[in-house]
């Protein structure tokens, strides 16, 4: 009957935990398997509850996997790990990868285990503080307890015990219900932790033991054990920097005596570090609380931590500390709180290293801090740059690496610099190798060196070998953002762009036939244009390309309303300005309709600033040919745009008219005078619509004309119309360029606004 009535049954997994195995390299998953029977009405009939565990086994992992690439494969294929985890399934990977063998009998009573949110070999501390001979029992509990109330010698030994039996998972479940040791450890631990340091360890390391579960932490807060050991951090940093005061002073006594401080310097720091280093962990266990961490930083976490990075006798402490911190810094305020305290320029002091766990943590700190400018200014005037560009040589190290180099590229202080690293070498080599990771990343960065000019010249070669590896690669592949990598390389000015010009051809084609595609062969196309747009080659036979790859016809038919996209309208556009620097090249634009299709296109896209400023331009550069400026001015209506451009909001429009048009004004005094009276209704509407003289502005000029030869009245103009006539162009005056190169707009414009 029981059958019979139930409808269905609903399974519920929840608690599940991540560790590794003990001895093989493979991950531990526990969980809670809840199984209810539901009846006709939906109500529960028959649950039950069972404690399940999943191995997943990593026979191929080794010291060169891709541990990033590794987890997200693990958390894909295993439904029981949410993809939040995925951090903590890389930091147990890394740990595995990095997993001495274990030594000794299979029967050790030490358990290799591994707690969460920590770090490879982290996080077995050894035999921390004083160890007992004995072996410890359940059975003996309640003698341990008694030995927690006895003399200091008598509460060492019986916390060892009572640790013996917390390092066993197994034991966990029996010491929580033992309220009576729980609360002798809590007031020994508040009592008396000044009073020893193996005592202090001790209690800590149990208490630790217990914040690796989850469901356990409730009773470390009930018993204020994170506080108490904030409290013992904050304390022992207090007393480290007083030892090594007092070290400092006894440096003048004599060698012997000095010596023996020294000693006992070290052996204290070494223990000090002991504690410090399981307060650390169980506050960074605790800490997957978010409310937790927030009460953490309020008491100066951030400060303890950042002071910690200056003890560097011990690497797998400094890893804690650098983990710890990395894991705070996705907050703004923790980040500015790093800043505060020095932390870039302590972790700059940790390099050179060749603990590889410690400089991997390091490095993705410093990648969580670097999204800010000021932070990434910092890494740069610490030196990190010469310790980073290395580790693209270490496979394990590689991706992390990119990810930073690629923020600090962003800096054009860091571009600079990186010219004398061997960065851009390395970066080739990965580039054109054969191995992936890091691949996406590394096409990133040097899309951004590239735009230094002297990492461009490297990058090209001095013979354009680099360039021809560079071309060889996009087109085997297809790949629009190497193609980026060799437009930035293409943008400077120098022997680099006479190494473009056999590829120049190949450019035009491809760009007319990719560009008519799309998604990925679109962008391919785009990027060759692009290319194309920069290569103002002396002496290019640009009308001869343009005929050869049937471009110009290419370039008319995608310039009609509604046919092409606003990117490739640009860039055929800026095309057009590098094209019009040759005259042969302007000839053809100008007699094959171009021009034309550019005013058309000028009206359809006034809203656009960024493609009117480049078809301003190519007026701008055709104005320099003699014959054709005669015809654009006397057959086109590229003048009255351009003096209605005059007065365009856009700063930069209204900069490249006023060129233009002093270069028309330059060469026929007829426009120069048209010029400067359209100047001079433009400064003095207000007046002429004062006195209505709109419609007689030459009757105007010829009185102005009579009173300006009066010697007496030679202020006149200026009392008059508010300005001096030769301070009319006086603005463009100042910012005309040198050549007629130097003056071409970037992409990107800025409003006045």
């Amino acid at each position: 009957m029981l059958h019979d009535e139930a409808r269905f049954l609903k399974k519920h997994i929840k608690s599940v935990g991540l560790d590794v195995h003990t001895t093989e390299k493979a991950l531990v998953i526990k969980y809670q398997l809840e199984a209810t029977i539901l009846g006709e009405l939906g109500d529960p009939m028959i649950g039950e509850r069972k404690e399940c565990q999943k191995i997943i086994r990593l026979k191929d992992l080794n010291e060169s996997t891709d541990i990033s690439a590794l987890a997200r494969e693990v958390v894909d294929r295993c439904k029981l790990i949410p993809p939040s985890r995925l951090p903590e399934v890389e930091q147990l990977l890394y740990y595995l990868q990095n997993r001495r063998e274990p030594k000794g009998s299979a029967g050790s009573d030490r358990v290799n285990r591994r707690p969460i949110n920590s770090l490879g070999p982290s996080a077995d501390f050894g035999e921390l503080g004083a160890v007992a001979d004995e072996r410890a029992s359940l059975s003996k509990l309640d003698e341990y307890i008694e030995m927690l109330y006895e003399d200091v010698p008598e509460k060492i030994k019986g916390t060892a015990l009572v640790l013996q039996l917390a390092r066993n998972p197994d034991n966990l479940e029996e010491l929580l219900q033992n309220e009576t040791l729980l609360g002798a450890l809590a007031r020994v631990l508040k009592e008396d932790w000044k009073k020893n340091f193996d005592l202090a360890t001790n209690i800590a390391y149990t208490f630790f033991c217990f914040s690796t579960f989850t469901q356990f932490q409730p009773m470390i807060s009930h018993f204020k054990i994170g506080a108490l050991c904030m409290q013992v951090i904050e304390y022992e940093l207090k007393r480290y920097d007083l030892w090594k005061s007092d070290l400092s002073n006894k440096a003048q006594s004599d060698a012997k005596e000095l010596e023996k401080n020294k000693r006992k310097f070290i052996l204290l720091a070494a223990k000090q570090e002991q504690l410090l280093r399981v307060c650390f962990y169980l506050l960074l266990n605790l800490s997957e609380d978010v409310k937790t961490e927030l009460k953490m930083v309020n008491r100066g976490l951030v400060e303890m931590l950042s002071r910690s990075l200056e003890r560097k006798s011990n690497a797998e402490f400094i890893i804690l500390v650098l983990t710890f911190l990395k894991k705070l810094s996705v907050f703004v305020e923790n980040k500015n709180q790093m800043a505060k305290h020095g932390v870039i320029e302590k972790i700059g002091q940790l390099f050179p290293s060749t603990n590889d766990e410690l400089v991997q943590v390091a490095i993705k700190l410093l990648f969580n801090l670097s999204f800010d400018a000021s932070m990434r200014s910092r890494m740069i005037a610490a030196g990190l740059l010469d310790h980073i560009a290395p580790l693209l040589d270490v496979a394990v190290m590689r991706v992390s690496a990119l990810k930073l180099l690629y923020h600090l590229s962003m800096d054009d202080d860091a571009k600079v610099m990186i010219t004398y690293t061997d960065c851009i070498a390395l970066a080739m080599s990965i580039l054109l190798g054969a191995d992936v990771a890091g691949i996406l990343e590394v096409k990133a960065f040097l899309v951004n060196v590239a735009l230094e000019k002297r990492n461009a010249q490297l990058l090209a070669g001095d013979q354009g070998q680099g360039l021809r590896l560079l071309f060889e690669r996009a087109f085997s592949q297809r790949d629009p953002v190497i193609l980026k990598i060799i437009r930035n390389i293409a943008m400077h000015d120098g022997p680099t762009k006479a190494h473009f010009i056999e590829y120049i051809a190949n450019l035009a084609e491809t760009a007319r036939r990719e560009c008519d595609q799309s998604g990925k062969e679109f962008d391919f196309g785009l990027e060759c244009l692009a290319i194309l747009s920069q290569l103002n080659v002396a002496d290019m036979d640009w009308a001869r390309l343009l005929q050869e790859t049937q471009l110009i016809g290419w370039i008319k038919s995608k310039m009609k309303p509604g046919v092409a996209e606003d990117d490739l309208l640009l860039e055929i556009v800026v095309m057009c300005g590098t094209v019009a620097t040759d005259k042969s090249g302007a000839q053809m634009l100008l007699s094959n309709g171009v021009v034309d299709s550019l005013i058309g296109l000028l009206s359809a896209k006034q809203e656009d600033d960024e493609i009117v400023l480049q078809i301003v331009y190519v007026f701008y550069q055709m104005m320099f040919h003699d014959g054709l400026r005669q015809k654009l001015l006397a057959d086109t209506q590229v003048p009255a745009y351009l003096i209605d451009l005059m007065h365009d909001k856009n700063s930069q429009i209204r900069n490249m008219c006023d060129n233009t048009l002093q270069v028309i004004a330059d060469h026929g005094d007829e426009w120069a005078r048209k010029i400067q009276e359209e100047k001079f209704r433009w400064h003095n509407a207000q007046w002429l619509e004062m006195v209505g003289q709109q419609g007689s502005l030459d009757s105007a000029n010829r009185r102005i004309a009579l009173d300006v030869s009066d010697d007496e009245n030679g202020d006149l103009f200026n009392d008059m119309y508010g300005l001096q006539a030769e301070d009319i162009l006086d603005n463009y005056d100042s910012d005309r360029p040198e050549s007629r190169l130097d003056y071409r707009p970037s992409n990107g414009l800025s409003d006045d606004d």
